[in-house]
């Protein structure tokens, strides 16, 4: 798959490490985010993240003149050099590789690549023909900060470079990990600061956008002689630590000839499901999207299912479903861990119900498969969703209990408890406290597939079943209100006409509404929500509807559930959609082309080869936020290989 080379800079590419860490950059090679990055590693996977080298700076001088490779953007608004306009061709696939077209006729390839499971980038450059005297020159851009800061220019940093053979060291700063770069080039240590790189992303978000990187010296290669190679890794990992340490350019062969065979999958979208399950202790988790987030429950448990389960990596699911058990506190599973730190914070209503739904798609499938596995978890996990439900019945953190009627409430003022969880200036702009109706579909379900190990839970489910399709429906608007009890106000309902209300129909294992009044709620979501990127968040004729996400954080997070629209909420819908047609395959064949093909066409268009986090409410639907999101790119799957399939 080749890209023309055209808006380069609004497509990125991502290479991930397995353990939290990450290359990233756009195709034109000009950096626009604080986390676009070389050797970007998570110092306590997946956590810890730290950007130790930013990007480089490249030139090939040949006999005819010296022509730049790279990119840059500085204050006021500046690209120097102009590498980006001898880019020929870009090819995501199996990783991001570029071909250089230089004004004399020479080709120069360029390619990187990360290898999973170690902290280590290669970058490999060659002639596509024979030329002679031709040489290359990379100048190393170097910073040591965590990922979420910007480095600027100070008396600390350290140039320092110990080179020995192959080897070139350096350590910015202490308490940073070492740099490593393994070449077969020579280097010439002359250090210099490369001062204001404008990152226009960030402008664009509304934060800090400036930032000034450390340049210690220059490597050469004489790429007439054969293809010049560069390992970038940290202090004792990877080659470096290796106790027969490869020359650079044998490392580099014999982990691209792994690399390409690991990489083969089915389809572009299972290769680029691997880029989000990474490890964290002895065990694994999901990161929710690069570049920014960590592993959250919520997300992970929604996207397992698509990531692992829909792919047949049941070996992946369990590891990451035995891991989550162990979180358990007081009935609830953690929301997310924070990027520093090792305390989880157990604020939301939803993660610990997506864990029961989790479990059971996953033991359906382990018994499918016959898989040994299942049966030797399968205590471990009913202990985990047995204390979840009891935690629930009983009440826990937050006003999380449940109700006489059967239903759950939950919520106290300030916090955010559900999916739909941005806060501006301490406000929630979505508080929705009370009985939100996709939480009372999750929690139906969680007491059904409990009540498999239990029958005493049974009782409660049907009680809470009546109560749900007696308290929830709108049948003056034909839909589903989207929060009941109102701020635990008996009786009061709000009637925002909002997406939560499909996981009733579809999305889990048991629908809690079927028949007409299930098909009047997927055909007035399907009017009112939908759009090619997924369901938008708010009715567009609701006076609150925020049409494009965009401007400072305020602004952005007030939009975030406001009218944006969410690709991984095409999975619940379509799902619905199908279901309440009765689930023909001429129903599944139309919603594939009408709802699925949509969302597999922006595998070009933000982040290559996976699905942005969310999308403007209103035309051209512009990808936003995460260009790289773990429950879009699950849920797509999902839909790809087990709803849809016929």
């Amino acid at each position: 798959m080749k890209l023309p080379v055209r808006s380069p800079t609004t497509k990125e590419w991502l290479e991930a490490d397995g353990l939290g860490g990450f290359a990233s950059g756009t195709v034109a090679g000009v950096r626009t985010r604080r986390y676009h990055a070389l050797l970007l590693v998570a110092t306590t996977p997946p956590t810890g993240r730290m950007v130790l080298v930013n990007g480089f700076d490249a030139w090939v001088t040949t006999p005819e003149g010296t022509f730049a490779l790279s990119s840059q953007r500085y204050l006021p608004g500046v690209t120097h050099p102009d590498g980006l306009l001898r880019i020929a061709t870009f090819d995501a696939e199996p990783w991001p590789r570029w071909t250089f077209r230089l004004e004399d006729g020479t080709v120069v390839e360029q390619e990187i690549f990360v290898r999973p499971g170690e902290r280590a980038v290669v970058v490999a450059w060659r002639l596509s023909a024979p030329v002679a005297g031709v040489t290359l020159d990379v100048r190393p851009l170097l910073s040591g900060r965590d990922h979420h800061a910007l480095h600027h220019e100070n008396p600390h940093f350290r140039f320092d470079a110990a080179v020995s053979d192959e080897r070139v060291e350096w350590r910015p700063y202490h308490g940073v990990p070492g740099i490593v770069a393994r070449s077969n080039a020579r280097y010439v240590h002359r250090p210099v600061w490369y001062r204001s790189f404008q990152y226009e992303a960030e402008r664009a978000r509304g934060l800090d956008f400036t930032e000034d990187l450390a340049a210690p010296g220059i490597f050469t290669w004489d790429l007439s002689s054969g293809e010049a190679v560069w390992i970038l890794t940290t202090t004792g990992d990877a080659i470096d630590a290796s106790p027969a340490k490869q020359c650079a350019v044998c490392a580099a062969r014999s982990w691209r000839t792994a690399e390409r065979a690991r990489r083969e999958a089915p389809s572009r979208l299972d290769r680029s499901a691997r880029a989000y399950i990474v490890r964290r202790g002895g065990g694994k988790t999901v990161v929710a999207g690069y570049p920014w987030f960590t592993d959250w429950g919520r997300d992970t448990f929604i996207a397992i299912r698509g990531l692992c389960l829909a792919t047949g990596r049941l070996d992946d699911a369990r590891d990451i479903l035995v891991h989550w058990a162990g979180t358990v506190s007081e009935g609830m599973l953690p929301n997310r861990f924070p990027d520093a730190g090792e305390h989880p914070e157990y604020n939301a209503v939803d993660a610990s119900l997506w864990f029961i739904v989790a479990v059971h798609d996953f033991l359906e499938a382990a018994n499918r498969q016959r898989c040994p596995a299942a049966s030797a978890d399968r205590n471990l996990l009913r202990s985990a969703v047995d204390a979840i439900l009891d935690g629930y019945t009983r009440g826990t953190r937050y006003g999380i209990r449940c109700e006489a009627d059967g239903l759950l409430a939950s919520g106290e003022p300030g916090v955010q408890l559900t999916w739909m969880d941005a806060k501006v200036d301490g406000r929630v702009v979505t508080p929705r406290i009370g009985k939100p109706v996709e939480v009372q579909a999750l929690w139906l379900n969680a007491l059904r597939i409990g009540g498999a190990f239990s029958k005493q839970r049974l009782p409660l489910f049907r009680a809470g079943s009546r109560a749900f399709r007696s308290r929830f429906w709108n049948d003056a608007s034909g839909h589903l209100h989207d929060v009941v009890d109102v701020n635990h106000q008996a009786g009061t309902v709000d009637a925002s006409f909002r997406p939560n209300q499909v996981l009733a129909v579809g999305g889990l294992p048991f629908p809690v509404l079927r028949g007409v009044r299930a098909r009047r709620v997927i055909d007035a979501v399907e009017a009112r929500l939908l759009t090619r990127m997924g369901l938008r968040t708010l009715a567009p004729d609701d006076p609150a509807y925020v049409p494009q996400y965009e401007g400072g954080v305020r602004e952005r997070d007030a939009a975030y559930h406001q009218g944006t629209a969410w690709p991984w909420l095409m999975g619940p819908f379509a799902e619905a959609w199908v279901r309440v047609r009765g689930g023909t395959p001429a129903a599944k064949r139309e919603a594939r082309k009408r709802f699925l093909a949509p969302l597999l066409r922006q595998l070009d268009r933000s982040g290559l080869g996976h699905i942005s986090e969310i999308a403007d409410g209103d035309p051209p639907f512009t990808p936003r936020g995460c260009p790289f999101q773990a429950w879009s790119v699950g849920e797509a799957l999902r839909l790809d290989l087990t709803v849809l399939a016929e």
